[in-house]
């Protein structure tokens, strides 16, 4: 009898172990959902850029042809775009979000890295402004280096860039407008 008891004892114990995870893997599935929730947040720049997705040509005001292509990238986390002017070696920049703004970091043929953060846009604004934050690389404290994007959203299947360079405390900037490869 003391045999039988030691079993019901055990068989009791795996009863609740048992049940006990099952509750807890319960609860981490819906503690991973809920916080995937709260990383999902929508930031209307970055669908904004989202929006751009595939090939684009272009040309820049002085004439110099340009190409662009955005891809979606990282489960859809990270924009990264290819872009290629004239006869120069192509540059990646990528957009990602960073907590409720957008951030972005240009991998430049200057072989440095600048990142700019969004500026927060007005409701219904078609521009995105990103600003300067940082740059890696930079060979001296005058070396060029890009300062400042603005997308300016036309329709569906036209935009502009504005780039500013930074460079021996003078900035020049480049416009860019872009069609969509159909």
């Amino acid at each position: 009898m003391g045999k039988r008891t030691e079993f019901n004892k055990v068989s009791f114990s795996a009863r609740h172990i048992k049940d006990f995870l099952i509750s807890f893997g319960i609860i981490l599935v819906v503690v991973a959902f809920s916080g995937g929730m709260c990383f999902a947040k929508t930031i209307p720049e970055f669908e904004g850029m989202t929006s751009l997705v595939g090939e684009w040509k272009g040309a820049s005001m002085d004439g110099k042809p340009a190409t662009v292509t955005y891809t979606l990238v990282s489960d859809h986390s990270a924009l990264m775009e290819r872009l290629a002017m004239g006869g120069e070696s192509e540059m990646v920049t990528m957009y990602y979000p960073d907590g409720d703004q957008l951030m972005m970091t240009h991998y430049c043929s200057a072989h440095n890295q600048p990142r700019m953060r969004s500026q927060t846009a007005a409701v219904g604004s078609k521009n995105i402004t990103f600003d300067f934050v940082d740059v890696t690389n930079l060979s001296g404290p005058d070396a060029g280096h890009m300062k400042k994007l603005v997308v300016t959203f036309g329709d569906k299947d036209h935009y502009d860039q504005e780039w500013t360079w930074r460079e021996k405390g003078k900035e020049n900037t480049v416009m860019i407008h872009f069609e969509r490869n159909k």
